[in-house]
């Protein structure tokens, strides 16, 4: 790319940084104060722009930036909150050459590097499936930075969580005989739970496990391809067993969905009589993960295979379960798995939204065009343009990882109380969207505020559009598990008894939280009053008897199906996204308070801002819900964007300090345009960021 031709007019010119202050919107009160009966005489506040020249060093550039006052470390451990330590390791290990990104590779290359990055992972002993055990936070914290390479991360996933957490968690002492191979990657797994026709609705699946007397061995079968295990990871390349989810026939009747142990390759990787692999190919992302479309004709495996942690067979061939209330209460119990999934891929969302924003942002700090003096002399980060498009997705994102921390606590307390694993649910079943949703955004703006730079591959930025594309659809689609956080939070919710402000006050973080509140009380009473009535008319018409059933299937259009999935889905989508919010929204605050922890004193201004500006988004995002059900007004909703815009100039000349506090130092990000983008371009770089025999050496080693 050529260099601006009007750095020449400056060329000599000794490099001058000078603020120059513009006045803006008057300024707030700070957003711990009460309510008070008239406004504040306005302040002035300040926007802040520097000038540089092109010919400095880019390093220089972003040194010329202010200070933080506050501590960056402490903010950085106060985001980790959890194994601090091994995060710190686990940095220093990811600055290696072999986690230095590639991109004109082969899908088998691709596979290849994936495998040998987790390989050394594993063997440096960052994770382990018995961390669900000893330290269940530890296999967050490992996603919340092997994830910087999603392919790589999502082999993680499932070698630990899906398939090695179903083996130890599922299992007993008869399956654990795996673990230590899980462990060190010589047993490789997979997790076979989607079929081609059952995605969500996998209680409907159809491979069969059934039970053989006479031989006292399970026979596993894919009936038609509707039933072939689909998108299994790993499954192409690389596992050796897989975990196959199947309906359970014992004697002849169906006892619903259990795991069953299967082997799908030898020990050299060699085929396995009965099971077909066939490799999915090539995907709109993440291509190191090797996905497969697996069926079984009528594979037999000793019935010890069974993992039997809540159901088992005899050796006189009887079923026992400790599971008494049906098929769907045991589907439920072997996908509980599914939990810990989703918190991995929110996880993972929240990784690649920092790496993103981490790009974008030092680029923006270096990236000189015009300003003031009609020279290329001002960083583009100074801009409104850009800080509108930055901060508020860095504030939020900062906000989504203490709202991590607190669904990470929640599941770590394994609560038995039924009502309380239901709260667990419902907060895994909303982190997961809300964060691969964010990441969706953020991939998107960062491509687009880095302009050209951002569209080639070695910028890293576009890895992530396969991440976020993946998190929204992996492990439960996004909207429709949004549908189950609306049904859990219908019951679970009771509505909230907050006294509205005498005088509403956005520069008051506690006004904005009581608007997110009445936003779902409301919703809340309009959901809860239309099931009300759905309910009635499904149970009249269900009793309808004989000639009447006409009437009663007529009635049943009213009824629960209809209004939930034909009516009603905005509404319910609105409802669970309003509790995602609040509960993002109360994270951030326990944090402040310190109920995870001390929080040093010089980060609480800091952090005031941040939660105030990502709670103003979020009101900004849907300004027409709470100006139609008269939270705000009209004047109210300009306020909402002009303090947003306030806050983004008074935090863009500390966001360089705010994303260093994630950290991902340059021989992490490894993006050429978060370091020295001008000496990149200084050589034949072909794109990448080595030769490919430098790539070939380091793959081929051993």
């Amino acid at each position: 790319m050529l260099r601006p031709q009007a750095c020449k007019l400056v060329s000599g010119v000794r490099a001058t940084a000078l603020a120059r202050h513009v006045a803006v919107v008057p300024s707030c009160h700070q957003s711990t104060q009460p309510a008070v009966a008239a406004a504040a005489p306005p302040a002035v506040s300040k926007h802040f722009l520097i000038q540089r020249s092109n010919k400095e060093d880019l390093a220089a550039i972003r040194a010329a930036w202010p200070k933080p006052d506050f501590n960056i470390t402490a903010l950085k451990n106060l985001l980790d909150y959890d194994n601090i330590e091994m995060r710190d390791k686990f940095r220093e290990f990811l600055k290696q050459d072999l986690y230095k990104p590639r991109y004109n590779l082969t899908l088998e290359e691709e596979r290849e590097l994936a495998l040998k990055r987790l390989q050394a992972i594993c063997d440096a002993g960052f994770i382990s499936v018995l961390d669900f055990v000893n330290n269940p936070l530890k296999i967050f914290a490992a996603h919340e930075l092997a994830v910087i390479d999603p392919a790589m991360g999502t082999k993680m996933t499932v070698q630990f969580n899906l398939f090695g957490g179903t083996v130890l968690k599922l299992g007993t002492e008869r399956h654990h005989y795996l673990l230590p191979g899980i462990d060190s990657m010589k047993d490789v797994g997979c997790f076979g739970l989607t079929e081609l026709g059952y995605g969500n609705n996998a209680v409907e699946m159809e491979t069969t496990a059934t039970y053989d007397p006479d031989t006292d061995e399970l026979i596993v079968n894919t009936p038609n391809p509707l039933a072939q295990k689909y998108w299994i990871t790993n499954g192409a390349c690389h596992a050796k067993h897989i975990v196959v989810f199947a309906q359970l026939h014992v004697k002849g009747k169906n006892e619903g969905i259990h795991g069953v142990l299967v082997r799908c390759r030898g020990e050299e990787l060699e085929p396995v009589e009965g099971v077909t692999v066939e490799d999915m190919g090539h995907k709109m992302g993440l291509n190191g993960v090797d996905n497969a479309k697996l069926t079984f004709d009528n594979v037999r495996v000793p019935r010890e295979n069974l993992l039997n942690r809540f159901s088992d067979i005899t050796p006189e061939g009887e079923f026992v379960t400790t599971i008494k209330q049906g098929g769907r209460a045991r589907f439920l119990a072997m996908a509980d798995q599914l939990l810990s999934g989703r918190i991995c891929i929110a996880s993972g969302c929240i990784i690649a939204s920092k790496v993103c924003l981490s790009i974008a942002v030092r680029y923006a700090a270096t990236r000189l065009t015009v300003g003031p003096t009609g020279l290329s002399d001002t960083p583009i980060l100074c801009y409104q343009l850009q800080q509108r498009a930055l901060v508020p997705p860095l504030a939020t994102t900062i906000a989504l990882t203490f709202g991590l921390t607190k669904v990470k606590l929640a599941w770590a307390k394994n609560p038995t109380d039924s009502k309380e694993h239901l709260n667990v649910v419902r907060m895994c079943c909303a982190i997961k969207p809300y964060s691969s949703w964010h990441l969706g955004h953020v991939v998107t703006m960062s491509r687009e505020r880095c302009g050209g730079q951002g569209y080639l591959s070695a910028s890293r930025i576009g890895t992530y559009f396969g991440s976020a594309h993946a998190g929204q659809t992996a492990e439960g689609d996004n909207s429709v598990l949004m549908q189950k956080v609306a049904k859990e939070h219908l019951g679970l919710f009771k509505p909230h008894k907050d006294s509205p402000p005498a005088r509403l006050d956005l520069e008051v973080v506690d006004h904005i939280e009581y608007l997110l509140k009445a936003r779902e009380n409301l919703q809340y009473t309009e959901l809860r009053k239309k099931m009300a009535s759905a309910l009635v008319y499904t149970k009249v018409g269900k009793k309808m008897p004989g000639i009447l059933k006409p009437i009663g299937d007529k009635l049943q259009e009213k009824g629960i199906f209809n209004t939930w999935m034909l009516q009603e889905q905005d509404l319910i989508q609105a409802f669970a996204k309003s509790y995602a919010d609040r509960i993002v929204c109360e994270a951030f605050k326990e944090t402040l308070a310190g109920d995870f922890g001390a929080v040093d004193p010089s980060l609480v201004p800091v952090l005031n801002q941040v939660l105030h500006l990502h709670l103003l988004s979020t009101l900004e995002k849907d300004l027409s819900t709470f100006l139609s059900a008269g939270l705000l007004n009209t004047s109210q909703a300009d306020s909402v964007l002009t303090i947003n815009r306030r806050l983004c100039a008074e935090l863009a000349p500390h966001s360089l300090a705010l994303i260093e506090s994630f950290g991902l130092p340059e021989e992490m990000l490894q993006s050429p345009i978060a370091s020295d983008w001008i000496g990149y371009n200084a050589y034949d770089n072909q794109g990448e960021l080595q030769t490919r025999d430098e790539f070939l050496s380091i793959l081929n080693s051993k």
